[in-house]
């Protein structure tokens, strides 16, 4: 039940947040401090429903530390965007023709600050944290990221190969980053910089969403695994072999750190109840 209250509860931020800020897509600055504003009580709901229902400190989003590790993740995803989008720009796939629209960069700045939040607390905090509790780090790992690449099929310009790549890079790298350090505001950081250096400053489509233009004025041609095509930068092969080594790393790092959960052993029992002896 703890899974249903705490999918329930973030979800509702999350729908309600949305609709909101559709409905204020057209002002910018109603977009960014409504974004900012949803993801702020994303956190609070989040923080909220597990003590409610696993009576305990909610650690992953402790507040010490937290605007570090938020600012590292950002700086990280917007380092390895731009680096994705320098490889596709050499191979003549990514051209800019001047610069685009401001105002939508700055309400495309509190829109993917209430996206990364919002998802980050439901696909990490909940479904993966919860999962990994009976079925161990890895089993956990390979069905949310499948899971979460999927859900991607719904938005307009989606393709099998984007949300293939979805799951590898973001269902891969985002997980990790929270095994890793155990909390959620690197990958929320992290999820946050790559959508920002998407759409509000290289104005790319993000995850095929119909993204509205962004800080400069670009178009991209070429073969859809360099581009990404319809979906956006994210169906590059680029990004997949970027986000793939850094979802190494953090592994790596997770392991070393001993924070790789097993899988839960049942534990037999004989007739009477009686736990048997290891």
């Amino acid at each position: 039940m703890r899974l249903l209250w705490q999918l329930l509860a973030v979800a509702a931020v999350a729908f309600l947040g949305g609709q909101g800020l559709m409905a204020v897509q057209d002002n910018a600055w109603l977009s960014l401090i409504l974004g900012v504003l949803v993801a702020v009580a994303s956190v609070f709901v989040y923080r909220w429903v597990v003590r409610r229902t696993e009576k305990r400190d909610v650690t992953e989003l402790a507040w010490t530390g937290a605007t570090a590790a938020t600012g590292w993740g950002t700086l990280l995803g917007v380092g390895l965007f731009a680096l994705v989008i320098v490889n596709i720009s050499f191979l003549g796939g990514y051209q800019v023709h001047g610069l685009g629209s401001p105002m939508s960069a700055l309400g495309l700045v509190g829109f993917m600050a209430a996206v990364a939040v919002g998802e980050e607390v439901m696909w990490r905090g909940v479904l993966f944290r919860v999962i990994e509790e009976r079925a161990g780090t890895w089993i956990s790992l390979g069905l949310t990221g499948l899971a979460f690449g999927l859900v991607h099929l719904i938005n307009p310009h989606a393709t099998l190969w984007g949300a293939v790549a979805i799951a590898i890079e973001a269902g891969g790298m985002l997980t990790a980053a929270y095994v890793a350090t155990r909390s959620l505001w690197l990958p929320i950081g992290l999820h946050f910089g790559w959508n920002l250096a998407a759409s509000a400053l290289f104005g790319t489509e993000v995850s095929g969403s119909g993204t509205p233009p962004g800080l400069l004025d670009a178009t991209m041609s070429g073969h859809v695994l360099v581009t990404g095509g319809d979906f956006g930068p994210e169906g590059s092969v680029y990004s997949v072999v970027f986000c793939v080594i850094a979802t190494v790393v953090f592994m790596w790092i997770a392991r070393r750190r001993g924070r790789i959960v097993p899988v839960r052993r049942r534990v037999a029992r004989p007739a009477d109840g009686t736990r048997l002896p290891r």
